[in-house]
């Protein structure tokens, strides 16, 4: 089933892979990027190489892909992504599936706005990265740049419409010694937008 999802969203969008800044690579990494619509983990996911899908694990809301038996199974058996919770009680961590996920040496496809944005540049990177980098030193973290994708997508539509997309990786980047929180989520975002395609 994810070969054949990973064949439609190909068909669909191209999800063509640019590793511009790094190679693929069978490595623990967190894979961010700008976040414009439902499809982009989707996209990300087929971008990878076949061998590295299945230790790639996309972070997705629970509270929205788990709203019907298709949502969830399409989530938890086929793309085994780590659920977050958006409303929460103050005594979760919001993190902590993350960090489970990661100790369990699996790879995370994340987005540090934490919504989608219908603008044309990602809103500012929540803390989120941050707290990883701290936590998980040793994992590359690479930015990457989806491009097209709200058009195949836009918000609030549920029927996707065929446009080439792109997934432009960069090179990783690593939480810097004495580096605050927002300078460093500042340099990631920065990463991020370094990837976008120029337009000529």
């Amino acid at each position: 089933m994810g070969m054949l999802l990973a064949f439609i969203a190909r068909l669909i969008t191209g999800a063509q892979g640019h590793w511009r800044g790094c190679p693929p690579k069978a490595e623990q990494r967190i894979y961010f990027a700008n976040h414009q619509s439902h499809l982009d983990w989707v996209l990300i996911w087929a971008a990878l190489p076949h061998d590295l899908r299945a230790g790639t694990r996309p972070i997705a809301a629970r509270d929205y892909w788990t709203k019907t038996r298709f949502k969830q199974w399409l989530t938890s058996k086929v793309f085994n992504a780590v659920y977050v919770a958006r409303q929460r009680s103050a005594e979760e961590d919001p993190l902590e599936p993350l960090v489970d996920a990661l100790r369990a040496g699996d790879s995370l496809v994340i987005f540090p706005e934490g919504t989608r944005s219908a603008k044309g540049e990602p809103m500012p990177f929540k803390s989120g990265l941050f707290h990883l980098a701290e936590q998980f030193p040793q994992v590359p973290l690479v930015p990457a740049w989806i491009d097209n994708v709200q058009r195949v997508m836009p918000k609030g539509e549920v029927v996707p419409v065929p446009i080439l997309c792109t997934v432009t990786f960069g090179a990783p980047i690593t939480l810097a010694p004495g580096e605050d929180k927002r300078a460093f989520l500042e340099r990631a975002r920065a990463a991020v937008l370094a990837e976008r395609p120029r337009v000529a």
